[in-house]
């Protein structure tokens, strides 16, 4: 049977701590076809030719997706807002249920809104709310109507991402594809580049995208702590928002990319395709009978799947490399309760144990023929509840000897 002493309040106190993680994503994750992984949920068939499939969202893994040992990272989505001009512009009206009408040069237009409206409700409260960078605004000009959603998994955000560690390396450019368009928006072409740009790896170009300055305004959302996102360069320019306890960023592709940069390449579309080379169920955006002045915004955007749209993103504006894409550090809150044991000069100098007793079964506290106390070695301590009930063990690296010549404590730390 164990010694047992009875605790007080002032032996017991609580304690919060906070550990911090440094989480580093290289570009050759966000942009590999191995590490990216597509779920084909959205499936549209037509009379017409071959239907579509395609992801309503994807996932970035550590490593190779098809290895048990990957862990994902981060999903990523887009999103368009209902009432935003692009949606507006897009529509052919709608239906006697209420439902939105798109025509067929567009592509899972409602898919597209769903999930914004269902990260409103998330993050804002309100599936109707619309994002504003910088949080707070009103102003029409700040509205976020096109997203780029990135939802950190828990095993990498925790309990939330530390303010101002976030940065993200990202290519706003992408890459020109030699068409008459890049000058007319001014962007130097790049002798000899022809075709696609879809899919083309960006090398130069990037920008920085981080939170800086959220530490001292430290913003509160429906969705918990929320900072703006700002261009490095140049920290008047809010281009997102990141929600800390959630781990997800939302960022402003109007900001982000270069809306107005001409776009070219074969895209997935419902019915019969718009050159006859690219085969059925196929569109070459872009092309001389495919919409020759096609742009990132409203074109790509609007004409192609989300997987497309991902697709492009995630191998052409994050590129495709060993540096670090997206970096941040994580936060995991620690609650601690400290229990302080002391044993005093006269308590714990003997055991019950039944080796520790007499011929007569008594407790042996004095030394046979001597008048010298005993001495014990503390191995073990346990903490019981009013009812005697174990409820949780320590144990010492070492035995520590006990003797009436020694006071001492011992911090017993739970963590949880």
């Amino acid at each position: 049977m164990p010694t047992k002493k009875t605790l007080s309040p002032s032996d017991v106190t609580n304690k919060q701590s906070f550990l911090n993680q440094l989480v580093d994503i290289i570009q050759e994750d966000v942009s590999g076809s191995s590490t990216r992984k597509t779920y084909s949920n959205f499936i549209t068939g037509t009379t017409a030719g071959p239907g579509v499939t395609s992801s309503l969202f994807q996932t970035v893994f550590d490593q190779s997706y098809a290895l048990q040992t990957s862990n994902a990272i981060v999903d990523m989505t887009i999103g368009l807002r209902s009432g935003s001009d692009l949606v507006a512009t897009a529509s052919t009206g709608e239906d006697s249920a209420g439902k939105v009408l798109f025509s067929s040069q567009s592509l899972m237009m409602r898919e597209k809104m769903r999930n914004y409206s269902q990260y409103a409700q998330l993050l804002m409260g309100d599936a109707t709310e619309t994002f504003y960078a910088p949080f707070g605004s009103t102003t029409s000009a700040e509205k976020i109507d096109t997203a780029l959603f990135l939802n950190f998994r828990r095993l990498f955000s925790r309990d939330q991402i530390k303010r101002e560690t976030f940065a993200m390396r990202f290519y706003q450019t992408g890459v020109l594809d030699g068409s008459a368009n890049d000058a007319a928006v001014n962007v130097a072409i790049i002798n000899g580049l022809t075709g696609t740009n879809l899919n083309r790896t960006t090398t130069s170009g990037s920008v920085v995208f981080t939170d800086v300055g959220s530490a001292a305004n430290q913003l509160q959302s429906f969705g918990g702590a929320v900072g703006n996102i700002v261009d490095s360069g140049d920290t008047t320019r809010e281009v997102g928002l990141m929600f800390y306890d959630m781990g997800i960023g939302v960022f402003d592709l109007s900001r982000i990319c270069m809306t107005d940069q001409h776009m070219s390449g074969v895209i997935d579309t419902v019915g019969d395709a718009n050159d006859a080379s690219s085969g059925a169920g196929k569109m070459v955006l872009g092309s001389a009978t495919g919409n020759p002045s096609a742009l990132f915004s409203p074109d790509l955007l609007v004409s192609a799947s989300i997987d497309g749209i991902l697709n492009h993103i995630a191998s052409t504006r994050f590129s495709s490399g060993s540096i670090t894409a997206t970096t941040f550090q994580n936060q995991t809150q620690i609650n601690s309760t400290l229990i302080f044991c002391r044993a005093g000069i006269n308590e714990f100098n003997y055991s019950s144990n039944p080796t520790f007793t007499d011929a007569n079964g008594q407790i042996v506290v004095l030394t046979p023929n001597t008048n010298e106390k005993t001495f014990s070695f503390i191995t073990t301590i346990g903490l019981f509840d009013a009812s005697s009930k174990l409820l949780a063990v320590a144990k010492l690296s070492r035995p520590v000897e006990k003797n009436d010549t020694r006071d001492l404590t011992f911090r017993v730390r739970l963590d949880f």
